[in-house]
């Protein structure tokens, strides 16, 4: 078993013990095609909580600083995270974005590009649409949220909503009038499958 898999099994676990989890939209997580996963950011857990139940491993861009500490450096790129430099326009990690997408395998993404406060969406950032302007990759929407406390354990949910394919996002480029287009699309449909869940 890989580390990455037995991860997954150990997380699992732990997320199952510390909230009362549910997922929906499983159904709408591709299998066979590299893609862009894109999801709201509200927690430390968010990598976990997006990323167990999608059997392909997804590959994370990680804040720069945590490739500073020396073990967990080890770990986190044993489980396929690569570092982004924030706030710096970071070629090298959207190149490196650019070949896991174009590899065939799962990026993911936060596009927020920081964790949210108040459990609302922040304004997106456009890493995401650039790779996907320069892949062709479709984008899988992902939004992450709490509940209501029941029995001493936080209500937790993940849904996966339906693929945006590439040519819906109308990027022939990266024009920055078809990007912010294709932003809002994606900030549009982010806010409604939030707005989907209930405790």
């Amino acid at each position: 078993m890989s580390l990455y898999n037995f991860g997954r099994v150990v997380t699992t676990a732990f997320v199952h013990l510390i909230y009362r989890f549910r997922v929906e939209g499983l159904e709408n997580i591709p299998e066979e095609r590299g893609f862009i996963l894109c999801s709201n950011h509200i927690s430390d857990l968010d990598p976990i909580l997006v990323a167990i139940r999608v059997k392909p491993q997804c590959y994370f861009m990680a804040k720069e600083e945590l490739f500073h500490i020396p073990v967990l450096a080890t770990i986190v790129k044993a489980l396929g995270a690569f570092p982004v430099a924030r706030g710096k326009g970071d070629t090298a990690a959207i190149q490196h974005a650019i070949q896991v997408v174009n590899s065939g395998h799962v990026l993911a993404i936060f596009p927020e590009g920081t964790r949210t406060k108040d459990g609302k969406l922040l304004k997106l950032k456009s890493g995401a649409l650039v790779v996907a302007a320069k892949t062709g990759g479709d984008i899988l929407p992902c939004v992450i949220k709490k509940g209501r406390r029941k029995f001493l354990r936080r209500t937790v949910t993940v849904k996966y909503g339906k693929v945006i394919p590439n040519e819906a996002l109308g990027l022939t480029g990266t024009l920055p009038s078809e990007l912010k287009q294709a932003n809002k699309l994606l900030t549009d449909t982010l806010t409604g499958m939030l707005e989907e869940i209930h405790d």
